[in-house]
């Protein structure tokens, strides 16, 4: 069978230019190339808006590293856009004629109102919640904000703002003190005021930031054991880490990239403005942007679903795991979490639809072996692109995954940060008896039951008698009951109410 099409996205942006190749893989986007290099096209731009020629000659030298991979690629499947610094470049043409020279290919150059566009759709087949989001790209000379719901955008601008511009402004003499920074937090609130307004009015239930800042950011958050939302005090905090280096090359924070070092403490103060103005409470990152955006345009396809379950649709396939096995497990760990729900306060906006995502994709380890396949279905999760689920949602759900059977291992239930680990106990807890309660793999074989509290003691109720009929699984609850009840945690199975 022939591989479906190659399709190709080039981001000629102002802080870097990105490639990215994919292949449709049993209804999902699979990544075969990813190709990026910081330009700082932006930085390039003089106070007549000309580039420089040192700038153009980063950009041309960058497309050459594209132009060798795009011969895999249909010419109808690219598309090559670029964004802000080329909208405000004076001598554009002189860069695209050698640029479309290299590629073989038109570059196109966006307005910002179709960046923001495409942006929001990349982030709406790639991300996941419900409601209207607020998304929030902060680029390398302008920053998008975009109002949407499902795939369809109410309210969007690009304003003349951005990390390598602001670095360039606020933080020419290298230094990171209160002063640069309150200067850079107070011009980006100007450039928000005309729209501050209008974004209020209408509102918004989710945040979600899909740029290099809010990347850097929750990988800072990571490394440093917090959650992963990001909030205002998060910002102020980083804030004042950043002025204690006291210069802009002396900058180092755990968990952030080199990388990143240059346009951080800019970024950081566009975002800090963001969230004053906006009122913002929490952001999280987005799956994709505008290259996602792009591919997705080009391949014509509309949003039917959430991302997440496309994602675990695709990988059902793809690992050719028995989805009627799948469900069963799924419903029953859903009716153990409804029944418990209450008396043991688990999350149904953070808590369930992991629980539920652990069940249906619970065997995928078995594709490998299954001795250890908890250990390889951790593993997958751990390394594979799965668009809608966030960082830390991968790491509660490979928790998950790994603690359902054998011994357990907590300190991967207390390392993620989705929940607490508590919650994250309890819901190991139920998947691993609802996976003993499935065992027989038959349409009708799950027993009626019943989960109850009784103080610290969960106790399972099966029907009178069953345990006798069913001995292999009685067995096996009766052993994950004691199991449980040597963690510290009281579990009972008994007949009858």
């Amino acid at each position: 069978m022939n591989p479906s099409p190659l399709y190709a996205a080039i981001d000629l942006g102002s802080n870097s230019f990105h490639m990215l190749v994919v292949r449709e893989v049993a209804g999902a986007v699979r990544t075969v190339a990813k190709v990026k290099r910081k330009v700082r096209l932006a930085a390039g731009l003089d106070g007549d808006y000309n580039l420089s020629p040192e700038a153009m000659a980063r950009g041309w030298d960058c497309l050459r590293l594209f132009a060798e991979q795009l011969q895999d690629v249909p010419k109808a499947n690219t598309r090559i856009v670029g964004t802000a610094t080329l909208r405000l470049a004076a001598n554009v043409d002189q860069f695209l004629v050698e640029a479309e020279r290299i590629l073989g290919q038109p570059v196109e150059v966006i307005s910002g109102e179709e960046e923001a566009s495409t942006i929001y759709q990349g982030v709406s087949w790639t991300s996941s919640g419900e409601g209207r989001r607020l998304v929030i790209d902060i680029g390398g000379a302008s920053t998008e904000l975009v109002i949407g719901e499902q795939d369809e955008a109410s309210l969007l601008n690009s304003l003349h703002m951005g990390c390598v511009t602001w670095l360039k402004r606020f933080f020419a003499d290298g230094l990171l003190n209160e002063l640069n920074f309150a200067a850079a937090i107070q011009g980006a609130q100007q450039v928000l005021a005309p729209i501050q307004a209008a974004y209020h009015a209408l509102g918004w239930q989710t945040c979600v930031g899909a740029s290099g800042t809010v990347q850097a950011l929750q990988e800072i958050m990571i490394a440093q054991g917090r959650s992963e939302r990001v909030t205002l005090e998060k910002l102020l905090t980083l804030k004042d880490q950043a002025i204690a280096c006291g210069r802009l090359d002396n900058l180092a924070l755990e968990g952030l990239a080199p990388e990143r070092l240059t346009v951080f403490p800019s970024g950081l103060a566009i975002l800090i403005a963001l969230f004053q103005t906006l009122q913002i409470d929490h952001m999280t990152l987005a799956g994709g942007a505008l290259r996602e955006g792009l591919i997705y345009g080009m391949m014509g396809r509309k949003k039917v679903c959430d991302a997440r379950e496309r994602t675990v649709d695709s990988l059902i396939t793809r690992y050719q795991l028995d989805r009627n096995q799948a469900e069963r497990v799924r419903d029953v760990v859903l009716d153990s979490f409804a029944q418990l729900q209450a008396g043991w306060h688990l999350s149904e906006q953070h808590g369930r639809p992991i629980l539920r995502w652990a069940a249906m994709l619970h065997e995928i380890g078995l594709c490998i072996e299954y001795k250890k396949a908890p250990q390889h279905a951790a593993y997958i999760i751990d390394h594979i692109d799965m668009p809608g689920f966030t960082p830390a949602q991968k790491q509660l759900l490979s928790a998950l995954l790994l603690n359902q059977r054998d011994e357990f291992k907590p300190e991967t239930l207390e390392r993620q940060s989705v929940v607490s680990a508590g919650q994250a106990t309890r819901l190991a807890r139920l998947l691993r008896l609802a996976i003993i309660l499935c065992m027989r793999r038959t349409e009708g074989t799950v027993p009626h039951f019943r989960m109850s509290l009784e103080g610290d003691t969960l106790v399972l109720h099966l029907p009178a008698g069953w345990q006798t009929v069913h001995y292999l699984r009685a067995s096996e609850l009766q052993a994950e009951a004691e199991r449980q009840s040597l963690m510290g945690w009281p579990t009972r199975v008994v007949e009858g109410d």
